[in-house]
């Protein structure tokens, strides 16, 4: 266990300080953004659903498609000015949407190229961030590093959800979506003030560990590079192969089954909303937990916290009481959350620093493959089946695919390396 005190020290590292504003003004324009674009494009196209989900797949598609090449990006260039370019781009592709909202030229062709120029600047920033948080933070403070920056990006998230609204409702979705590109624009600003010391491997520049001198990789055998460290640790892939089934169950739920049945059963939008609040709650106090617990096999640990997210599912499905479910939704945000900073941390110590980036973009990859096939299947299994039945077979599914990750030695045996303190750096 560690004090408080000792955690929030590494506040004083004048470069994790920068990294975590950055991050945390990032994560609060990309709160933004949803509610912003969502009614922005309603507004502008007479409530044509088909139009938003044009826009809305034009930003999807290019983060998931292009995540593998970001990865490659962020393993050969400076990741501090990878991210920064990124931020730079997505406050350009923002700043696009709302000059075409606020002045009403926007075509739907033009709004989703630049819905995609936003995709795209997010497969390049994911990967970059995990490998450039081992360059910024201590060893011995990764774990707390993490959960810092996973308190500050959840309470982003909270507060970017309800002054989104806020700000659609008061002054337009325009604005709202300018103020998003100005946030990202600060990002910017911020990680370039952070000043870190180029990594060895550039293109053309000296060696990394896996090159010889004067060798150049391609971008295919970057790729194939990365796929060998990935694979070759069987408690990554695991891990990666059980959340793309447990994420394809919690997008139906969450998604589709979730909404559907508050609609139904239990009076509609704010019986929904006070789930999601205690969800959101929930992963403020998880970040709080993983701050306190430093487990001996953390992937161990980690996936094992999987198992309670399948109780809001059960909890909805047998129409408990709404504080329960709210509870649970709670439960579910807590064990996302410790999981999401034991499994962040045990990556950055495993994984070589040259590579750390392409791995996390198998992972991202892998992890959200499977996301938009339980969006669309979730729909009509529940018509044939029923709502609360289709909900119970999500649970079932997340239960399955944890139970299975269970059985691998790599997950059950992984520990982490005996702490050596490191001075913190205060520049």
């Amino acid at each position: 266990m560690h004090s408080f005190k000792s955690d929030l020290g590494l506040l004083k590292d004048r470069r994790f300080t920068l990294l975590l504003a950055a991050r945390t003004i990032s994560v609060l324009g990309s709160a933004f953004a949803p509610v912003a674009l969502a009614f922005s494009i309603l507004e502008r196209f007479g409530k044509d659903a088909t139009a938003l989900s044009v826009v809305l797949t034009a930003e999807a598609l290019p983060m998931v498609v292009f995540m593998l090449v970001g990865g490659v990006i962020a393993d050969r260039f400076p990741r501090q000015r990878v991210m920064m370019a990124g931020e730079v781009i997505n406050a350009l592709a923002f700043f696009a949407l709302a000059a075409m909202i606020l002045t009403g030229w926007g075509s739907l062709p033009a709004l989703a190229t630049a819905a995609a120029v936003s995709g795209l600047s997010m497969a390049v920033i994911f990967p970059a961030l995990t490998g450039i948080i081992p360059e910024v933070v201590p060893a011995d403070r990764l774990q707390t590093g993490n959960a810092l920056l996973g308190l500050g990006a959840n309470s982003s998230r909270v507060a970017g959800a309800v002054l989104g609204g806020a700000t659609v409702s008061v002054f337009g979705g325009g604005w709202a979506l300018l103020v998003s590109g100005a946030m990202f624009a600060l990002a910017a600003v911020l990680i370039a003030a952070l000043k870190l010391t180029p990594p060895a491997r550039t293109p053309g520049g000296a060696p990394g560990p896996a090159e010889k001198p004067g060798e150049r990789h391609s971008v295919l055998a970057d790729l194939r590079e990365g796929w060998r460290e990935f694979i070759s640790r069987q408690w990554i892939w695991v891990v990666v192969a059980q959340f793309s089934l447990l994420v394809m169950a919690i997008q139906a739920g969450h998604g589709v089954l979730g909404p559907l049945l508050a609609a139904t059963t239990m009076g509609g939008a704010p019986a929904w909303s006070a789930f999601l609040a205690g969800e959101a709650v929930g992963t403020i106090a998880g970040v709080l937990v993983s701050l306190r617990v430093r487990p001996r096999r953390p992937i161990l640990v980690g996936v094992l916290l999987c198992f309670p997210t399948a109780v809001p599912y059960v909890l909805l499905a047998v129409h408990a009481p709404l504080w329960l479910i709210v509870a649970g939704a709670f439960v579910l945000g807590v064990s996302f959350d410790v999981f999401g900073v034991l499994w962040q941390t045990t990556m950055q110590r495993e994984i070589p620093g040259d590579a750390l980036a392409r791995v996390s973009s198998y992972d991202a990859l892998g992890s959200m493959m499977f996301g938009p096939i339980g969006l669309m299947v979730a729909g009509p299994v529940a018509a044939v089946f029923g709502t609360e039945a289709t909900l119970l077979g999500c649970a079932g599914l997340v239960v399955l695919s944890t139970l299975a990750a269970l059985l691998s030695p790599a997950v059950r045996n992984l520990r982490a390396p005996e702490p050596v303190p490191t001075p913190a750096s205060s520049s």
